[in-house]
């Protein structure tokens, strides 16, 4: 029997580096998930593509596929919806493989409500002043989005109680590390793999 692939889900506060992660993460040549792809209703950024970064909708395509419960989770933030496509989750799971979510903390609420035996890890800034100079130097914000921003980040600081790890972006390269690392413990977890031994047992 084929053991199922994990639903990894990476959260945290709006600025904190999920994307550079996430990039660098699936840059190396020993990642082994399989990215899903957002869909996000916000105007791509310098250099963003549709269907690598995002999948860029119109409210209205996106309001669509919510009546039509298309999608794993969804969220409003900051003006802007932003959601996970769940059939394709739900079928690379089957195959074996590990897919990769990363979404905002209202999202991941969402995931855990619907998939509580998904591996949760929460990314965190070094401190607060750190995560303002990060979303101060994207200079692409205003200043009253940067308060907002801000203010929704210690919100969602208060939330680290839904994950089950916390990794703290203090280098890029030190959180892939610690990333990898937990996955490789998820995969050796009781809860994870009896099913494939209990079915083992019955075949002998």
């Amino acid at each position: 029997m084929k053991e199922k692939g994990l639903l990894i889900v990476l959260s945290g506060p709006s600025g904190v580096g999920k994307g550079t992660v996430r990039k660098e993460l699936f840059s190396q040549d020993d990642t082994a998930f399989e990215y899903s792809i957002s869909m996000t209703t916000r105007q791509p950024r310098e250099g963003e593509v549709d269907g690598v970064d995002y999948f860029f909708k119109t409210k209205e395509e996106f309001e669509q596929l919510i009546e039509e419960g298309k999608l794993l989770e969804y969220a409003q933030f900051v003006g802007n919806y932003y959601g996970t496509p769940v059939d394709y989750v739900r079928e690379t799971l089957e195959q074996g493989k590990d897919v990769f979510l990363e979404i905002e903390v209202q999202g991941a609420r969402q995931v855990r409500e619907k998939f509580p035996e998904a591996l949760f890890i929460f990314l965190a800034p070094p401190s607060l002043t750190e995560l303002k100079n990060r979303i101060v130097g994207r200079g692409t914000e205003t200043e009253e989005v940067i308060i907002n921003r801000l203010q929704t980040a210690k919100e969602e600081i208060e939330m680290m109680d839904l994950y089950d790890y916390v990794v703290e972006n203090d280098t890029v390269q030190s959180a892939c590390d610690k990333i990898k690392a937990i996955v490789v413990a998820a995969h050796c977890n009781r809860e994870h793999v009896a099913k494939r031994y209990l079915n083992m047992l019955e075949v002998e």
